[in-house]
This record gives C-alpha cells, sequence and structure tokens, in this order.
C-alpha cells in the first residue's frame, strides 16, 4: 500500500506540469505575457537596418529591435528574441514559438491566410543589386531579358513577386540571402532583388555592388508586425501599440536611427 501511494503521489505530480500548461494555453497572451513578464519577439538577424545580429559582437541593432525594447517598457515586460527567417516565418508564429514577429514583415497574400497583421508602419518598393562590372545590366528594364538571371531567396515576398512578374528572365531561388549575394557576386545571377533597408545597409558594407532601382514605383509592399490568428485581445494591443508610436513620435526617431524615414509608412 505504501508503495501503491507513492506511485499515486508521483503520476500526481508528473501530471500536474502538464495541467498547468493546458491552463496556460488556455488563457489570453496578453495575460500570459504580462504573467511571465517577457514578450517573445522573431526576428530575422540577418536583416540590416531592421533586426540586424553583428557578426563580430553579437548584438542586435535595427528599427524593429528598437521598437521591441519599446514593445516590452508600454507591456511593463522583459523582450526575448527568437531568431527566425522569413522561410519560417508562418510555422514560428503559429507554432507559438514567440507571441509576434518583428522583422519588417511584408504583407503578402498567402502570409495574409496564415498570420494577422497590424497595420502597416513601413513601405518599401523592390530594388536590385548587381556588380559594378556587370554590362548586362544597365538599368531596371535590362532585367527582364532572355539571358538575365534573377535571383531571390527562399520565402521571401520577392519570391512569390518576381514568379508572376519575370516573363524573360530566370528566376533562382536560393536557401539564403547569403547565397543570392554569392551568386551574383560571382557572377552565375545578374542582380538579386531586396528591399530599400537591405539595399541601403548592403552598399553601405560592399565595395563591388550597384543599385538598379526602378524608374516608377514597381511593388509597394507594406510591412507590419505579424500574430498568429485567434487572440483579438493581443491583436488589439499590439495594434494599439503601433498606433501609440505612429502619434508620439517613436517611429519616426527609430526610423531616423536606422536611415528608413524614407518608407515610414503614414
Amino acid at each position: 500500500m505504501r508503495i501503491l501511494g507513492l506511485v499515486v503521489v508521483l503520476a500526481t505530480a508528473m501530471a500536474l506540469p502538464v495541467q498547468a500548461t493546458a491552463a496556460d494555453r488556455s488563457a489570453g497572451r496578453l495575460d500570459r505575457v504580462r504573467e511571465a513578464r517577457v514578450v517573445r519577439v522573431c526576428i530575422w538577424p540577418d536583416y540590416y537596418s531592421i533586426t540586424y545580429r553583428n557578426p563580430k559582437t553579437q548584438l542586435l541593432s535595427g528599427i524593429d529591435i528598437d521598437l521591441a525594447a519599446e514593445l516590452g517598457r508600454d507591456l511593463g515586460v522583459a523582450v526575448q528574441f527568437v531568431d527566425s527567417s522569413f522561410a519560417k516565418l508562418i510555422d514560428d508564429v503559429t507554432q507559438d514559438r514567440c507571441d509576434l514577429a518583428m522583422f519588417a514583415v511584408g504583407v503578402t497574400p498567402l502570409r495574409a491566410e496564415k498570420l494577422r497583421f497590424t497595420r502597416p508602419y513601413l513601405a518599401s518598393d523592390i530594388y536590385a543589386i548587381t556588380t559594378r562590372s556587370n554590362r548586362r545590366i544597365k538599368d531596371w528594364e535590362q532585367i527582364d531579358t532572355p539571358g538575365s538571371v534573377v535571383a531571390v531567396a527562399k520565402g521571401t515576398l520577392h519570391e512569390s513577386i518576381m514568379k508572376e512578374k519575370l516573363k524573360a528572365a530566370q528566376l533562382l531561388v536560393l536557401d539564403t540571402p547569403f547565397a543570392r549575394e554569392q551568386e551574383v557576386q560571382a557572377g552565375r545571377a545578374d542582380v538579386f532583388l531586396t528591399d530599400y533597408p537591405y539595399s541601403q545597409r548592403f552598399l553601405a558594407t560592399t565595395d563591388w555592388a550597384r543599385l538598379v532601382a526602378p524608374p516608377s514605383t514597381y511593388h509597394i509592399t507594406p510591412y507590419a508586425y505579424a500574430m498568429k490568428p485567434g487572440d483579438d485581445a493581443w491583436v488589439a494591443r499590439i495594434e494599439r501599440f503601433v498606433g501609440d508610436i505612429k502619434r508620439d513620435g517613436r517611429l519616426l526617431a527609430a526610423a531616423r536611427r536606422h536611415k528608413l524615414e524614407a518608407i515610414v509608412a503614414p
């Protein structure tokens, strides 16, 4: 009987964390964040000016690093950054690996089917990067021509957009942004496509790259914060945060620090 009692006690003790976890899941995300005193923020640590981890110092910088800190202050909680990527974005958010994604996530129809977005806080057109020595591509109109190779990173909005827009050029989809850059630098691709933040930082940190900009608006994409659908109170709280940083100047101040004021959404 003593052994049986011990077994029952152990079984009950082992079940308690499971029951607590189930109860925790039933609570709203805002309550869980406040109780845990931490908000988990998914970032892409290779996104220059947005959420960039310096490979030498391991320090994070960028507009959304600054604004995540502001969100933490507003909620009265710490911020825990969770490494993600555009390829993993939907899984990471919907599988509860983070409470929201804050890395200038482009609002696309495919993502909007799976995620909830705030109002946009940035918006960018598409830009191309080629080498200074590339003779094939002199201007934007020469990109979509027979023989041209256009590199994009897998999972980014540029992949889906260019699958529709390119008619003559070859689209090369690569696993990482670094792979697309290497292909262009090596001459195996003519250009890689990116957005305003990444292009500006990339040009500032390389000596071989040249920007090719569209002569007029090509495809403006709004950027917003992304969350798992289904928790209206949490979405409303993050939406309120976006409205607050627009009204009180924190968004514009952060954009200026990272030279992104040109793409702040109204």
